[in-house]
C-alpha cells in the first residue's frame, strides 16, 4: 500500500471522526440528554452498529452525491474530504448538530467551480429540497406519534417502574436501528470520494470496498467517543425539554423519515401501485432529529422551545455548504499552486457526429453541428457553448449530452479477459460479448456499452423506470466490473 494513498486518505478519516463526533447525537442524543442511557453505553452501541451498517450495507447506499461532481484526482478527493471535515469539526466544537452530507455537497461543488466542471443542479436542487422537507416531516411525524403513544400508554396504565424499563429498552432498540442506518447511509459521505483509489484488496469474505468502509467506520467510532457527548446534550436537552417517551418518539420519527427517502423497496412498492414515488436522496439526520424535537416541543408548549438555540442551528445549516464550498475552493488553489499536488486529472470532451446522433431524440442537434471536432478541457466549458446554442434546451438532456462527450479511449485488452471470470458475477453470454470486442478501441464509454449490448441482450438496459430499476441496477453493477478493468483509477 502506497504511503501517499494513506496520507491522502487521512482527510477521509478526519471526516469520519467529525461525523462520529457530530452525527451520533442524531441517534442517541435524546436518550443521553434525558439521562435514560449513559453516554458510555450509547457510544459503545453506536460504534458497534455503525461498523456493522457500513460493512454490511454501506455499498448498497444510494450514490446520489456522485452525480454532483466526478472528482478524478486523489489530491482533489483529499481536499474535498478535508474541507468538509474541517467545517463539521468547527461546528461540533461549537456544540451544534450539522449535516455531513451538507458539508461534502458544498466541498464537491467547490471542486467543480475550481476545476470548471459542470454541476448537476437538478440533483443539487433535489437534495437541497430534502434539507427543508426532512425536519418538517419529522416534526409532523413526532407530533402525531407522540400523541398516539401517550394515548396508548394511558390506556395500558403501566406501573412507573415498568414504564421506565420499557422506555429504556425502546431507546436502545431505536438507537441500534439508527446507528446501523447511520453507518449504512453515511459511510459513502466519509469514504465515497476515495473509492476510485481504494488501496485495499479483497481479504477472505470481505471485499476491498468493505474494508475501506470498515476503516472509515472506525474513525466514526473514534469521533463518537472523543467528542460526541457535547452535541448529544445540545440535541437532547438544549432545544426543548424532553421526557424519555418523547426521546423514543424523536428517534423513531427520524428513522421513519430516513427510511422514506432511502428505501428502494418502498419506491418500487409505490410505483407498482401507480402512486407517486419519493426521491431517493441523502437526507440529513441532523436536520431530521432537530425537527422531531421541535415537534414534541410544540405539543408540550411552544414557549418551552429554545428558539435561540434553534436559530443558531438553522444558521449553522445555512452556513455549512457555503463555507465548505469556499474552503474547498481556496484549499484546492493552495494545494495545487503551493504544494504542486494534482487536484484534477486533465480530461477532454469532444463533440462528434455519433454523439449528436445519440442525442437527436432529446436535443436540437442541428444547432450543435458547428461544435463537431471541437475539444474542451472541462465539462463546464462545453456546457457553456451548448447553453449559447440551445438557450431553451431542457437541463437534464443537455447535461447528459455533455457527460457523454467525455473522451476515454477505452481499449478492450484481451490479456485482462481472465479477470472477467473471477467471482462468477458475469454470465457466459456477457463474458462472450466482451471477448468479441477484443482489441477494439472506443472513444466514448457509452460506445463500449452499446457495443456490448449489440453482442448480447443481457447487456441491454430496459427503459429507465422505477419498476425496471432492480433489473437495470444489476446490469449497471456488472457493467462497472467490465469498465473498472479498462479505466484507470484516479491518482
Amino acid at each position: 500500500m502506497e504511503l501517499s494513498v494513506l496520507f491522502f486518505m487521512s482527510s477521509g478519516l478526519f471526516l469520519g471522526w467529525s461525523l462520529g463526533a457530530n452525527d451520533a447525537a442524531n441517534i442517541f442524543g435524546t436518550a443521553v440528554g434525558t439521562r435514560m442511557i449513559k453516554f458510555t453505553t450509547a457510544a459503545l452501541i453506536c460504534s458497534i452498529f455503525v461498523l456493522l451498517g457500513a460493512v454490511i450495507s454501506g455499498a448498497g447506499a444510494a450514490h446520489t452525491l456522485s452525480k454532483l461532481g466526478d472528482i478524478n484526482a486523489l489530491g482533489g478527493a483529499f481536499v474535498a474530504a478535508f474541507a468538509a471535515a474541517a467545517v463539521v469539526a468547527w461546528l461540533t466544537i461549537l456544540g451544534l448538530p450539522v449535516s455531513t452530507t451538507q458539508a461534502i455537497v458544498g466541498a464537491i461543488i467547490g471542486w467543480n467551480f475550481f476545476t470548471g466542471m459542470a454541476t448537476d443542479f437538478s440533483v443539487f436542487k433535489t437534495i437541497v429540497g430534502t434539507w427543508f422537507l426532512s425536519p418538517v416531516l419529522t416534526a409532523i411525524f413526532s407530533y402525531f406519534m407522540y400523541k398516539g403513544v401517550m394515548w396508548w400508554l394511558n390506556q395500558q396504565k403501566f406501573h412507573l417502574i415498568s414504564l421506565d424499563a420499557f422506555t429504556r429498552y425502546a431507546l436502545l432498540f431505536a438507537g441500534v436501528l439508527g446507528a446501523y442506518s447511520l453507518g449504512a447511509n453515511n459511510i459513502a459521505n466519509v469514504m465515497g470520494v476515495f473509492i476510485g483509489a481504494n488501496p485495499f484488496g479483497d481479504v477472505g469474505f470481505l471485499s476491498g470496498l468493505q474494508i475501506l468502509f470498515a476503516v472509515g467506520s472506525i474513525a466514526i467510532a473514534a469521533g463518537v467517543y472523543t467528542y460526541g457527548k457535547r452535541v448529544m446534550m445540545t440535541v437532547g436537552d438544549s432545544i426543548a425539554p424532553l421526557t424519555p417517551v418523547g426521546a423514543v418518539v424523536v428517534v423513531l420519527s427520524t428513522s421513519l423519515v430516513l427510511f422514506l427517502f432511502a428505501s428502494e423497496d418502498l419506491e418500487y412498492f409505490l410505483a407498482s401501485l401507480g402512486l407517486p414515488t419519493i426521491p431517493l436522496v441523502p437526507v440529513s439526520s441532523s436536520q431530521a432529529v432537530v425537527g422531531g424535537v421541535i415537534g414534541i416541543g410544540l405539543i408540550k408548549n411552544a414557549s418551552n422551545i429554545r428558539w435561540g438555540v434553534t436559530g443558531r442551528i438553522v444558521v449553522a445549516w445555512v452556513q455549512t455548504p457555503i463555507v465548505s464550498a469556499i474552503a474547498s475552493f481556496f484549499m484546492l488553489f493552495l494545494i495545487q499552486n503551493v504544494f504542486a499536488i494534482t487536484v484534477f486529472q486533465s480530461v477532454e470532451f469532444e463533440v462528434s457526429q455519433p454523439l449528436l446522433e445519440r442525442h437527436a431524440k432529446h436535443l436540437d442537434v442541428k444547432s450543435l453541428q458547428s461544435l463537431i471536432g471541437k475539444k474542451y478541457s472541462t465539462s463546464g466549458a462545453l456546457k457553456n457553448e451548448v447553453d449559447t446554442l440551445l438557450p431553451h434546451a431542457e437541463y437534464k438532456p443537455e447535461l447528459r449530452f455533455v457527460q457523454d462527450a467525455k473522451i476515454e479511449e477505452i481499449t478492450v485488452d484481451p490479456s485482462r479477459f481472465p479477470e472477467l471470470e473471477k467471482g462468477g458475477l458475469l454470465t457466459r453470454p456477457q463474458i462472450d460479448a466482451v471477448r468479441a470486442l477484443a482489441g477494439k478501441t472506443f472513444k466514448y464509454r457509452w460506445q463500449l456499452v452499446d457495443a456490448m449490448a449489440q453482442n448480447s441482450e443481457t447487456w441491454r438496459m430496459k427503459e429507465r423506470t422505477v419498476l425496471n430499476k432492480p433489473y437495470n441496477k444489476e446490469v449497471d453493477h456488472r457493467l462497472e466490473i467490465v469498465l473498472d478493468l479498462y479505466t484507470a483509477k484516479m491518482k
